[in-house]
């Protein structure tokens, strides 16, 4: 089970041994299995259905943080396409600098924490932080 150990070992200890671990195929883990099975004990074997349990485990585990990461994509594509809306708007809320603001928005852009938008006087905010949007008296006459 040293191989298995070793896998293990790789996959908690960085996320490069997690991705690497994502990318096995099938053939990998027959290689896997083979040279497990190549170095055991003949006297004693080991249980390969354990090998083969605790390797399905981890593709699991790692199949649902790929998942996962999709989905989190997927969230901050879908909060900045409809930030985009905003433009125009006038919105209130707290701003990055912990600020209540109000104002129109001129911007918005990605950030490693979602989308930020960027009122008429430059504060920035970001979208999670909005609190209310305000219609506007031009909207109203439409």
């Amino acid at each position: 089970m040293a191989t298995v150990d070793a896998i293990n070992a790789s996959a908690s200890g960085s996320s490069a041994g997690t991705s690497a671990f994502s990318a096995l195929s099938s053939e990998d883990f027959t290689k896997i299995i083979l040279q497990e099975l190549s170095r055991q004990d003949p006297l004693q074997p080991s249980d390969t259905s354990t090998l083969i349990q605790q390797l399905s485990g981890l593709r699991s585990i790692q199949s649902d943080m790929d998942l996962g990461d999709k989905l989190q994509d997927l969230v901050r594509q879908n909060e900045f396409a409809s930030a985009t809306t905003l433009l125009g708007t006038r919105v209130t809320g707290r701003s990055i600098d912990n600020a209540e603001v109000e104002g129109v928005v001129k911007s918005v852009v990605r950030s490693s924490y979602g989308a930020v938008v960027t009122l008429e006087d430059s504060t920035r905010m970001l979208v999670s932080d909005i609190d209310q949007i305000v219609r506007s008296e031009q909207e109203d006459a439409a």
